[in-house]
């Protein structure tokens, strides 16, 4: 697997390429090559030289052709990089011709990703998720490597010297390994999914309401975070700064008690097999009650950014959760016009400046209906007080003459002790009591 980048690189040449037989996923751009010097940097690099190449289609050799290699070469040596990074997927042949031609270690995007993904994993989970990722990164190009001999003697060929029998076995064996791993990786990360749905079975038990904070890598997802729960989540200027999704409870009102989750943060590009890996953090989206799409306003492309994310929680099932757009950074917001609408909130998470305003929107999606009451039980009805404990938000309990409890309870919970309470809470009429 690899090793944190910072102890490898210093210099790195990034390389994009645009053809018109390339999808628009597919194509390198001047805000995709923007965007790659940023992974760069959160690497651990700096970047040394950069080259965009606009072609009728990609060299099935050398991705850029003979001419364009030779340049980065010259490039490579003129600025002393040891490394070259192509913002477009590479296929394992082209990555293992361009690193021979070029001398220098050849990446591409989604090799970066996932060295940043290694780096910043700290729980468990997170590590695991990057593992199987990598192997699965991995394994087309070993079978991509050893590619050239499977052909040979498939088609009754010869094998070249010093790649007879054991060459052919090796690969069957390190194919073997990496699925083993891979299937291994998968086991433990739906054990990790078993334990994540035993939590949720248990706060939907309890009718907590769950937020998750999605949003566009480096968009402000852990400031907001912060701000509205004073947890110190690390909040830096880096891309993928956060990838362990992280659960804070936040008081909306004296009623209202939510769990809010901030989650790894979407991007362009992102290669497929990354998306399936980190399902098992992802998948919490699908379950929230709401989502804050977290948009960066400082940024002119928020536009471009906010459609990745809105595509990728459709992949992930959850299209059709509440969603309310939040614009962060709002001001060094540069457009004319603001969008506004119901769902929108302009802030700045930085300074607080229009949290309240979202906090009374999340109020209003999320408002259960839930009473504070005081209850007076009957000493011979405590198991009653055992249910409160486990269903409700209990406050306070005083023995007397009855068991007094103070605790805030769901509708659902207000109907079943109405006999028992005394004060917050009035049933409401039937209409034949009119």
């Amino acid at each position: 697997m690899t090793e944190g980048m910072t102890t490898q690189i210093n210099r790195a040449v990034l390389v994009g390429l645009s053809a018109r037989c390339l999808g628009e996923e597919e194509n390198a751009t001047e805000a995709t090559m923007e965007e790659l010097e940023d992974l760069l940097e959160t690497a651990g690099g700096t970047c040394a030289g950069l080259v965009l190449q606009s072609r009728e289609a990609p060299d099935p050799r050398t991705f850029v052709g003979e001419g364009k290699v030779q340049e980065i070469r010259e490039l490579v040596e003129g600025s002393g990089a040891d490394l070259v990074i192509f913002d477009n997927s590479l296929s394992p042949s082209q990555q293992r011709v361009l690193s021979e031609e070029l001398k220098v270690a050849v990446l591409d995007r989604s090799a970066l990703i996932l060295d940043i993904f290694a780096q910043r994993a700290r729980t468990r989970e997170g590590r695991l998720q990057v593992e199987l990722a990598q192997y699965q990164y991995l394994l087309p190009r070993l079978t991509g490597m050893w590619g050239h001999l499977v052909r040979q003697t498939a088609s009754g060929g010869k094998s070249p010297i010093g790649t007879r029998g054991p060459g052919e076995t090796q690969l069957e064996t390190d194919r073997r390994h990496i699925r083993r791993k891979i299937s291994k990786l998968k086991e433990e990360l739906e054990e990790v999914r078993r334990v994540r749905g035993v939590q949720r079975e248990r706060r939907i038990k309890n009718e907590v309401p769950v937020v998750a904070i999605v949003g566009y890598t480096n968009a402000g997802k852990s400031t907001l975070l912060n701000r509205l729960t004073g947890a110190d989540i690390p909040a830096n200027n880096r891309l993928f700064d956060t990838l362990d999704t992280t659960t804070r409870t936040l008081e909306i009102s004296d009623t209202c008690t939510v769990l809010i989750s901030d989650t790894v943060g979407f991007i362009s590009k992102l290669p497929h097999h990354l998306v399936e890996a980190f399902k098992a953090t992802l998948e919490e989206l699908s379950y929230a009650d709401l989502l804050l799409h977290v948009i960066d306003a400082s940024n002119p492309l928020w536009r471009d950014q906010a459609e990745v994310v809105e595509k990728l929680i459709a992949q992930l099932g959850a299209d059709q959760t509440p969603c309310i757009d939040v614009f962060n950074k709002s001001d060094r917001y540069t457009g004319e016009l603001m969008p506004h609408g119901e769902n929108i909130v302009f802030l700045s998470a930085k300074t607080g400046r229009g949290v309240d305003d979202l906090l009374r929107k999340i109020g209003d999606r999320l408002d259960t209906g839930a009473h504070r009451v005081v209850l007076h039980l009957p000493y011979d009805q405590g198991g009653l007080l055992e249910a409160l404990y486990q269903e409700a938000k209990v406050e306070q309990v005083e023995y007397a003459e009855t068991i007094q409890v103070t605790a805030v309870l769901t509708p659902v919970l207000l109907g079943r002790m109405r006999a028992y309470i005394v004060e917050g809470w009035t049933p409401p009429k039937e209409p034949w009591e009119d």
